[in-house]
């Protein structure tokens, strides 16, 4: 499949080979510019040298290391990378290339748009989850005291360069957190996306650059409507509210990844959905099936579901002292602000147990 791209006023896209593409273009428009590249460990060690001996204007670029994992998402580490773009200075018209999963386009975005109030940057998202969400659509951000990005900004990358040759880096788990968006997307917007990818069962099939495309619109669609997440893009959030809390909860014990964090919320918040009569039985049977069959159920106790609904009152949707979330009322359809009880949540994460003892 050829590059393509996709054009609107708050998403630049291309997805195809990066050899082929406009990179090597956008790049010469820097040729008087610094250039500084964000990697982790991961990123330095597997994809930094394909980049730079691909592409010579690279070969004089700064590259600068950020810790790999969640843990390091922080503001101590955000200074560093600050006071380094000081010492090499970096200035407005220069540009930053994050090259990395998740956390280094949520955290690079975050210090490109911060640094002397904006740096230009495109992501080079190196994983599924990077590519099909966390990379596209400016949300930038770190996290606070173990809360979720609970400080960021919204900045669009001036483009995002999307190449699935880079997924051969990565271990099937992680390919598998990518499919979690990509099944977030089809079930907040695209009943035929979700036909289409929930029978998936091998790593080669989600990597697919068409599968990649599809699941891509879907989130660049509604941005395109609500950039600035007033109100239709919070349907993106679909799963979040649960699972950003269990990836806090877990996060000092047993870690889990943000994709299965979110698989386990979709569950939850499929089963407040059927439990309010928004969504029938069949359809969160399907999709209870659909998410069981590619990720691992967790077991949780009384004093573990408090401390979770705890975390949830720090969550940014919500208003009033309210827990806000996303429910579906329908396979392909999703209602955004809805205020959701503690009865409820603790209901749908006892039932997350019970799939665990299965």
């Amino acid at each position: 499949m050829k590059t393509m791209k996709i054009e609107g006023n708050y998403c630049r896209l291309e997805i195809g080979s990066i050899l082929e593409g406009g990179f090597q273009a956008y790049l010469k428009t820097f040729e008087n510019q610094k250039i500084v590249i964000l990697v982790d460990e991961n990123t330095h060690d597997y994809c930094l040298e394909y980049l730079i001996t691909s592409f010579p204007e690279l070969e004089r670029a700064e590259i600068m290391l950020l810790p790999c994992g969640e843990e390091n998402k922080v503001m101590e580490v955000c200074f560093q990378v600050w006071q380094a773009f000081t010492e090499y200075h970096v200035e407005r018209k220069d540009l930053v290339i994050n090259l990395g999963g998740g956390v280094v386009t949520d955290m690079g975005g975050f210090i490109a748009s911060i640094f002397k109030r904006g740096l230009t940057f495109v992501h080079v998202p190196t994983s599924l989850l990077g590519m099909v969400d966390a990379a596209i659509g400016g949300k930038n951000g770190i996290d606070l005291d173990g809360y979720k990005n609970q400080l960021g900004t919204i900045t669009q990358p001036a483009c995002v360069f999307i190449d699935s040759g880079f997924l051969a880096t990565l271990p099937g788990e992680e390919i598998f957190n990518g499919y979690a968006e990509m099944l977030k997307h089809a079930l907040i917007g695209d009943i035929t996306l979700w036909e289409e990818i929930r029978h998936i069962q091998s790593e080669e099939e989600l990597i697919q650059q068409e599968v990649i495309v599809k699941a891509i619109r879907v989130k660049t669609n509604i941005i395109e409507q609500d950039p600035l997440e007033g109100g239709l893009r919070k349907k993106l959030n679909f799963g979040h509210t649960v699972g950003h809390a269990l990836e806090s909860y877990f996060f000092q014990s047993t870690p889990i990844s943000h994709g299965h964090a979110v698989a386990l919320g979709m569950i939850a918040e499929s089963y407040i959905s059927m439990k309010r009569n928004l969504l029938t039985k069949e359809s969160y049977k399907e999709i209870e099936s659909t998410i069981i069959r590619s990720f691992p159920m967790i077991e949780l106790q009384a004093e573990d579901v408090s401390q979770v609904i705890s975390l949830m009152y720090q969550d940014k949707k919500n208003e009033e002292g309210q827990i806000r979330s996303c429910l579906l009322d329908g396979i392909g359809s999703c209602m955004y602000d809805q205020e959701v009880k503690e009865e409820e949540i603790g209901e749908s994460l006892f039932h997350l147990t019970l799939l665990f003892n299965l």
